[in-house]
């Protein structure tokens, strides 16, 4: 949600609120504007992705029921 400056001022709990329950509040004064989020997702935001051995190595998704065999049937004839 978006508020203007003076408006989250006078409902800063509000604004908290949902920021906490909604998601991100973008506050606008003229031109500028600010992002309000919470802590959790800021510490989301800040995480240092996994490389990509800890991400094959991790809990992740799962490759069961995927199908991994080579196809075996005869390539079509081309010409050189």
């Amino acid at each position: 949600m978006q508020w203007l400056l003076v408006d989250a001022k006078n409902r800063l709990r509000e604004v908290v609120n949902r920021a906490l329950s909604e998601g991100p509040q973008v506050v606008v004064r003229g031109n500028d504007a600010v992002v309000v989020i919470s802590r959790l997702e800021y510490e989301r935001l800040l995480a240092k992705p996994p490389g990509f051995q800890e991400f094959l190595m991790g809990k992740g998704p799962s490759l069961d029921g995927l199908a991994l065999q080579r196809d075996r049937s005869p390539m079509r004839n081309v010409k050189l």
